[in-house]
This record gives structure tokens, C-alpha cells and sequence, in this order.
């Protein structure tokens, strides 16, 4: 591939990234922030987050995959409870939640 090529990718590259930031900045003005835009987009990002831990949970890989699925599930719980018993403190809920599966597998 010849320098231009590489100049060209980049560019391109470059105009692509920055033109969906621009378009972000130029609409979010235009966007209400209890419209039904950003319930749509709230209710898409919680369904993905939901579908991530539910494969986490039932498709472990890795090191989680050692564990079995009664510690994973009582992670759940505890990380589930720590997150509104501190009024959605999401970085508790998830401490809280791998603190879990790691004594449930000890404890086994």
C-alpha cells in the first residue's frame, strides 16, 4: 500500500468518527431528555446490559466458567442487593456481586 493510501484511510477514518460526534453534538440540543427518543434508547442499553450478565451467568468463559452456576447465581443476588440498597450505586453492586461468587466457591 503507497503513503497516499494510508493518508486517505485516515482521513476517511477520521471524518466518519468525527461526523456522528458532530451529528451528536448538533442534535442533542433538538433531543428532549424526558422524551420518549431517550426512554427508547435507555430501554435498548438496559435489554443489552441484561442480555450480557444473563449469557455471563448461564455461558460462562474464562475463569468464571470454573465456577458453578449456584455461586454465580448467589453473586447475582448479592450484587443484585447491594446495587438498591445503596440507592444504584452501580461500582457497590458489582464489587459486592464478585466479592459473592468468590465466597460461595470457597465456602464450597
Amino acid at each position: 500500500m503507497s503513503q497516499e493510501w494510508i493518508w486517505v484511510v485516515m482521513t476517511v477514518a477520521a471524518l466518519v468518527t468525527y461526523g456522528w460526534r458532530f451529528l451528536g453534538v448538533a442534535l442533542s440540543g433538538r433531543i428532549s431528555p424526558s422524551g420518549a427518543v431517550l426512554d427508547w434508547v435507555g430501554g435498548v442499553a438496559y435489554a443489552l446490559l441484561a442480555g450480557l450478565v444473563a449469557r455471563m451467568l448461564l455461558f460462562p468463559a474464562g475463569a468464571l466458567g470454573e465456577a458453578p452456576l449456584s455461586a454465580r447465581l448467589a453473586g447475582l443476588a448479592i450484587g443484585l442487593a447491594a446495587f438498591l440498597l445503596s440507592r444504584r450505586n452501580l461500582i457497590l453492586g458489582v464489587t459486592c456481586g464478585v466479592v459473592g461468587v468468590i465466597a460461595v466457591r470457597i465456602a464450597a
